[in-house]
C-alpha cells in the first residue's frame, strides 16, 4: 500500500523541495498580487469554501459559525467535487506530493478547510485501496 503525501501551507509561505505540485484551494485568488508573482502551480477555487461559508466564518454579516457548523458545512459542499477530490487522491497514490495551500491570513492550520480538504482526498485514497 503507498504512502501518500499531501502537505498544506499558506500560499506565501516559502516554496520547498519536499513540496510537489503546489494547488492554490482558495475560491478567491490573492487580491494585488501579479500572475508572475504566483507561488502555486495550479488553482482550484471550487476546492475553497463557497463565498457564503467564508462570509459566515469570518461572521461577515452576521455572528461567526463555529468551527463544527463550519466544518459539517465544508464537508456538504465538498460532496459536489468529488471527481476533483478522487482525482487528487488518484494522484497522489500515483507518487505525487502534493501540496494543499490556503490564504496567508489563515495561520491555524487545524481550523482551516485545507486540513478538511487534505482528510477528504486521504478518505477517498484509502477508500480506494480497500
Amino acid at each position: 500500500m503507498p504512502a501518500i503525501i499531501i502537505h498544506t501551507k499558506r500560499w506565501d509561505d516559502p516554496r520547498d523541495a519536499a513540496d510537489g505540485t503546489r494547488i492554490l484551494v482558495t475560491r478567491f485568488r490573492p487580491r494585488g498580487l501579479r500572475k508572475e508573482d504566483e507561488t502555486w502551480d495550479d488553482w482550484r477555487p471550487g476546492l475553497g469554501p463557497s463565498a457564503q461559508l467564508h462570509a459566515a466564518a469570518y461572521g461577515k454579516g452576521r455572528d461567526a459559525v463555529g468551527w463544527t457548523t463550519y466544518k459539517a458545512a465544508y464537508q456538504r459542499e465538498m460532496l459536489a467535487m468529488k471527481p476533483e477530490i478522487t482525482s487528487l487522491a488518484q494522484r497522489a497514490l500515483a507518487g505525487e506530493t502534493i501540496t494543499l495551500l490556503c490564504s496567508s491570513q489563515c495561520v491555524r492550520e487545524s481550523r482551516c478547510h485545507r486540513s478538511l480538504l487534505k482528510e477528504l482526498i486521504e478518505a477517498e485514497a484509502a477508500r480506494m485501496q480497500a
